[in-house]
Order: C-alpha cells, then structure tokens, then sequence
C-alpha cells in the first residue's frame, strides 16, 4: 500500500523534476534571448495557452485515471481499454475544434480588444496549433496513471521538454522571436504525442490487454460510457480552468494594465515559485488513483492511511523549500538570470508567491482526495471561488503595487482555497488531521529560518546559506522528534534504491536513530 503511493510519488517526482527543470531551462533561454520586453509578450501568451490546453482535454484525463484504476481494480480490462480510446475521441474533437476557434476568433479578439496590443496577435494564434498534439499526450498519461506506470508519463515529458528547448532555442536564434518560441512548444508536443502512442502500443498491452473475443461493445454502450466520462468530467474541468486561473489571472490582468516588461519580470519569478510544487504534485498525482481504487474496495483503513501520509510527505519538504525561496528569492534570481540583472526587479514577487505555494500545494493534494472518492464538485466550487477572489484583488492590487500586487492576489486567494478543501478532506475520509507531525515541520522550519534570515542575502551567499539551512532544518526536525520508527525502517528501504546515495542516507539515518531513541 504505502509502497505504491511513495514508488509512484517518486516517479512524478523526478518526472516533476525534469519537468520543472525543463521549464525553467526553456524560460531561462527565452529570457536570456528574447530580453524582457519580448518575454512579456510570451508571458501573457503562456497563460491562454494552458487554459486552451485544459479546455481541449475536457477534464477527462483525470477520469480516465480515475476509471481505468477501478476497472483494473476488479480485472475488467476490457472496459479500462474502451475507456481510454472512448475519451480520446472527445478529446481528439475537442482540440482540433478549439484549435481552429482559437486561430481565428479568439485570438484577434484578445490582442485587439483585451489586451490592447497586437503584438500578442500571432503568437496567440500559435496557440492553437498546440492543441491537438496536448490533448493526444493528455489522454495517453491519464491511462499511464490509471495503472501505476508513472515512468511512462516522465517519459513522455522529457520527450515534449527536450523537443521543446531544442526547437525553440533554434527558431528564436535564427531570428523568429518570440514566435519562433511557441513554434518550438508546438513541435515538443507534437514529438510527445508520438512518443505517447508508441508506449501505449507497445508496452501498455502488459497492464491492458488487448479485447478479448467475447468483448462486445456497441455503440450505445460507448455513448453510455462517454455519458459517463463526460459527467465526471464536467466538474473537473471547471476546476482545471479555476485552477489555470488561479496560476495565471493575474498574468492576463498586468498584460492589461502594465507593459510587457514588467510581465518579463513577473513571467521571470513565478516558474521559480513553482518549484516546490514538483513535491506536492508528485504526491497529489498518484494519490488520486491510489485514493480511489481504496475508496472503490471499501478499505477505509488504507483509505486513512494514505490521507495522512501524503499530507505529511508533502509538507516535509515544501514548507522549508518555499519558506527558503522567499528568503532567497534576490540571490535566487540574481544567479538564475545573470546575464540579464534587470529580471532581480521580480524578487519581491518571487518572496509572496513562494508562500502562496505552500498553501497551494496543501490544496492540490487535498483535491486529489477529494476527487479521487468521487466528489469533484467540492474542489470546483472552491476554485471558481478562488479564481474570482484572484480576479478581483488583481484588478484592485495590481494597478497599485505592480506586480507585487498580482502576487499578493495569488496568495491570499490560495489560502482562502486550501481551509475549505482540508476540511472536506478530513470530513469524507473520517481521517484525523496529522496534528502533531504538521506542528513538528513547521517548528522546525521556525528555527531554518530564523537562522536563515541573519545569512547575507547575496549570490556569494547563496549555497552556503542553503546548504546551512538544510543541514539546521534537518537538526530541528531531530530536536522536535518528528521522526518515527516507522519512518525511519520505510526510509531505509527507499535509500537502498539510490544506489552510491544509500550510503549516506543511511548514516543520516543512523545519526536520526541514536539520537531519537537512544533510550
């Protein structure tokens, strides 16, 4: 049980890792070449591009996990199967219709009459090539997921992130600017895509086999099924978008009233913010099957079980990694963006939106749960909820403070999201809250940052002061006594799997265990 939530959840984590790594390489290069001007323009246009990549998924990646685990749950193969191609001719229709509305009536009504500035024009336009390749990869990774094989998904997107990178650094270095930068996104998925559809005929028949004789389905029955996955979908996607909003309404709303260099500097810190969210995602992605196949079987223990230790794997890690960026967040980007110093003027909104992920990365893995034992309507009523606060303190803060103030609407908006969602959680699951672990974490992470706030604050500075933080985190969390025997014989057995690393795990271990329970 516990090992299948961690081994996933280390899947996505590195997955994450190249993911967030990937981005952040992509950004960095766009950055770097494009200067802040002309990365703002790729800063507003980023946002419409995920909200057309929800739209055209149709929420039905997360039903496709959902569904495929409980039919494999009880050996229905052939029904997991017909669930995957039923949703991915939604999808298929979905992306190549919106694709095309997006070409030709949404953008020019943007960058014309929105934002004001018919720059945005073409590179919006772009936007609607990418669709139909996303939601391809889309359908195939709610499949990989639904049956554990959360290596397929890393695999897919170092495929997309490489394609990525690579395409695009070419067109912008041959002179295409910010255009030649969305044409190299549209050529990752494309790669991506292809690379989805290859694992799934060759590797997926493993874990789905191929339909039996006897299976018959006929068309009714697949329009009863897509009843079905469209319903539950219906909720997911309205959050998706929320949840899109969430990240990137206050992006849209400064294209509005700020210039596209303040965007750049904006555009430049909010990747960095995410980074902890590589932890919280790992553990909300696989906690969503995982939730519902236990939901499906009535196992209400393990069901408990799994609620609280993805809470408490989480917030191990993310609290002190966003609680550091803030405290780092000038150094931070001084070294990320050094070949151009302008981009330090988004360090104060690196700092709020850093603390904003912490709530959010609680909310996320709370709206897996809650999805995953079939009540995805509370998550979406929470997100509108947040999105609409987003939408409003960004247009009251942002006028004011800049882009301190589209960071501020972030974050106020993420914690008015993460007490309802929390609470749901504990209510559904019949779980009682890990009280006395959260207190440990974030009394350990008091004394990091104490220590933390008396380290210069420059980029000479900055992995020392990391490094010191980690090394008094790791203490504190030995002075609190947050570890338990349990946790420490389940960490041996993840550390014998990091091969030359396990080692030193293990001596950590060790010195975490004299310490701990030497009486």
């Amino acid at each position: 049980m516990a090992s299948k939530l961690v081994r996933g959840s280390l899947i996505i984590f590195i997955g994450n890792i190249i993911f967030r790594i990937g981005g952040y390489v992509y950004r960095f290069l766009m950055a770097i070449l494009l200067g802040p001007t002309y990365y703002g323009i790729l800063g507003v246009t980023l946002p419409f591009q995920g909200i057309f990549q929800t739209l055209a998924a149709g929420g039905l990646p997360p039903a496709i996990a959902k569904y495929v685990a409980e039919y494999e749950a009880v050996d229905e193969h052939d029904m997991a199967r017909q669930t995957i191609f039923t949703a991915l001719k939604i999808m298929v229709f979905l992306g190549i219709f919106l694709g095309i509305l997006m070409i030709f009536v949404v953008a020019p009504i943007l960058a014309y009459n929105f934002l004001n500035k018919p720059l945005a024009l073409v590179p919006l336009q772009i936007v609607g090539m990418i669709t139909p390749f996303s939601v391809i990869v889309g359908a195939f990774r709610g499949a990989f997921q639904g049956v554990y094989k959360m290596e397929y998904i890393v695999y897919t997107r170092a495929v997309e992130q490489l394609g990525m990178i690579l395409f695009a650094t070419a067109f912008v270095l041959i002179g295409f600017s910010t255009v030649g930068a969305l044409w190299g996104t549209v050529i990752g998925y494309s790669l991506a895509a292809v690379s989805a559809i290859y694992i799934f005929k060759v590797y997926m028949p493993k874990y789905i086999p191929k339909p039996s004789e006897e299976f018959k389905f006929s068309r009714r029955d697949e329009l009863k099924l897509a009843g079905t996955l469209v319903k539950f979908s219906i909720p997911v996607i309205i959050t998706a978008i929320a949840e899109m909003l969430i990240y990137n309404i206050c992006t849209i709303v400064m294209g509005k009233f700020l210039t596209f260099s303040d965007v750049g500097f904006f555009a430049a810190a909010d990747p960095i913010s995410r980074l902890p969210l590589m932890i919280s995602i790992s553990v909300a992605t696989t906690i969503l099957p995982a939730s519902s196949e236990a939901f499906k079987v009535k196992d209400i223990d393990t069901l408990q079980k799994y609620v609280g230790e993805s809470y408490k794997i989480a917030l191990l890690f993310v609290v002190p990694m966003c609680v550091g960026l803030a405290l780092f967040a000038v150094p931070t980007l001084s070294l990320l963006y050094f070949k151009n110093p302008a981009y330090v003027a988004g360090a104060s909104a690196l700092a709020i939106l850093a603390i904003g992920m912490t709530f959010y990365s609680i909310f996320s893995i709370s709206t897996s749960i809650v999805q995953g034992i079939g009540n995805p309507k509370i998550p979406m009523y929470i997100l509108i909820l947040g999105a609409v606060v987003t939408g409003v303190l960004s247009w009251v803060l942002i006028p004011a403070m800049g882009i301190a103030g589209g960071a501020a609407a972030t974050t106020i908006a993420c914690f008015i999201m993460m007490v309802p969602c929390v609470y749901f959680v504990f209510k559904l699951t019949k779980t009682k809250a890990p009280t006395m672990p959260v207190v440990k974490i974030l009394a350990a992470t008091a004394i990091m940052t104490a220590v933390g706030f008396f380290i210069p604050k420059t980029t000479l500075f900055l992995f020392p002061g990391i490094i010191v933080c980690m090394v008094v985190y790791f203490f504190a969390l030995i002075l609190v006594k947050f570890f338990t025997k349990e946790d420490i014989e389940s960490l041996r057995g993840y550390a014998s799997r990091l091969g030359p690393l396990s080692k030193i795990v293990n001596k950590l271990l060790n010195i975490v265990e004299k310490i701990e329970f030497r009486n």
